[in-house]
């Protein structure tokens, strides 16, 4: 039996390389070409992942507070520093010469007009009008002698009994009779006038102060130290300053007639506390000179006082107005903001809800609020609550401000005068 045998062909060496770096060369290549079948799938797998997530929601109008602006008439105020002063002065000195015997007052008192408040020795007046009294009723008895002889020689001259000579001589008599009764009875009161300055008065109704001497002092007529000093309190007087630039600045706004006059408005007066006094007061009248040491004028305002509690010296401030601007602009201090430079600016809601930041020009603050003089207009939608979260261009829904507001600060019932040129009280702030 035959036997076969399985033979392997023979090739040769380099032949066999070749077939082998062939092999490689083609497993290579695959590779290469599945990696990058690989990577096209897996691009594939995150586009179609991608492409089938939702896009973002677009973003929410956000929500704000607004304040729509209307014009309206604001009172101008101002706010000046003042000092108390008394309505009335009166210092008690006395008009003769005299021991002090008794003092009538309590130191620190209400005292009223016509009241007694020192008592000197009397009797050496006392005397003199006693002997007044006397001098005088001398005179009337040589007058009523003089009247009856005077009536005697008239009818005796008509008969012819005396001579006419006679007669008048008699009438001279008589008028001179009339002239020294007259004398007499004027001494008599001059007598009784030094008589009651020996009891002291008080000249006018006020609260007293200390008593300069004691009983038993001897005081002279008309001496230099008054025995005490009463003043009159209610009501009383507060004396304001005010700088003259100011009163040019409101001249120049009443002539162009952006503000106008207002008379008899109420002074506002706040203590030094800060607090608001319960009366208010009324402007009296303004220098009509500037002080050229201060460059100011002085302003006083009549204010009651029935409780005393405002007394002469007293540091206080008073609100004034007496100039009112119609059509005014007032914007909520919320609602303006200042960049680094100081400009002030207001974010403004337009009818598309679209915010838009404006440039302003405040001049002065009316309360709570600035008065506006340029950058908005009326019917504006000023954003004053919520503006940390928007920006120029933003969108929002605005919420209207339940708006709560009195023009005059303090100056209720003023602010803030009277039969005062109105251009001596309101004046415009600078900005702050």
């Amino acid at each position: 039996m035959n036997e076969y045998k399985l033979r392997v062909p023979y090739f040769p060496e380099s032949l066999q390389q070749a077939v082998l770096r062939h092999r490689h060369e083609v497993f290579m290549v695959n590779k290469k070409n599945i990696f990058r079948f690989g990577s096209l799938l897996l691009a594939s797998a995150l586009l179609a992942a991608c492409g089938s997530e939702a896009a973002p929601p677009a973003p929410q109008p956000t929500p704000v507070t607004v304040v729509t602006l209307k014009t309206e008439p604001v009172a101008l105020t101002r706010e000046l520093p003042g000092r108390t002063n008394p309505y009335r002065v009166a210092e008690v000195r006395p008009q003769v010469n005299g021991i002090v015997e008794d003092l009538l007052f309590t130191e620190g008192g209400v005292v009223e007009a016509g009241e007694a408040l020192y008592q000197l020795d009397d009797a050496t007046y006392q005397a003199d009008v006693n002997s007044a009294e006397a001098v005088l009723a001398r005179a009337e008895a040589t007058l009523e002698f003089a009247r009856l002889d005077a009536e005697r020689a008239a009818g005796l001259a008509k008969t012819g009994a005396i001579s006419a000579q006679e007669n008048e001589n008699a009438i001279a008599a008589l008028r001179k009779a009339e002239a020294d009764v007259a004398v007499a009875r004027a001494a008599l009161d001059r007598s009784k006038v030094l008589l009651g300055y020996a009891r002291i008065a008080a000249p006018i109704s006020g609260r007293i102060g200390k008593s300069t001497i004691t009983q038993g002092a001897l005081v002279t007529a008309n001496q230099a130290t008054p025995l005490a000093t009463v003043q009159q309190l209610d009501p009383i007087y507060v004396d304001l300053t005010q700088s003259a630039s100011e009163l040019l600045e409101l001249r120049k706004a009443l002539a162009a007639g952006t503000i106008e006059q207002t008379d008899n408005v109420p002074v506002t007066i706040l203590l030094e506390d800060g607090s608001r006094y319960a009366h208010a007061g009324k402007l009296a009248f303004s220098e009509v000179a500037v002080d050229p040491s201060t460059g100011s004028f002085a302003l006083r305002v009549v204010v009651p006082n029935p409780d005393h509690l405002l007394l002469p010296g007293m540091y206080v401030r008073a609100v004034i107005s007496t100039a009112e601007r119609q059509n005014a602009l007032l914007v909520p201090q919320q609602g303006i903001t200042r960049d680094p430079k100081g400009n002030a600016t207001a974010m403004v809601v337009g009818s598309d809800g679209i915010v838009e930041q404006r440039a302003v020009n405040v001049s002065r603050t009316i309360g709570d609020q600035w008065l506006v003089e340029s950058g908005l207009k009326a019917g504006d939608r000023v954003v004053v609550a919520g503006l940390q979260k928007i920006r120029p261009g933003a969108a929002v829904v605005a919420t209207e401000a339940h708006r709560e507001h009195d023009p005059d600060p303090v100056d209720g019932p003023a602010d803030d005068n009277t039969s005062v040129p109105a251009v001596a009280a309101a004046s415009t702030d600078s900005q702050p």
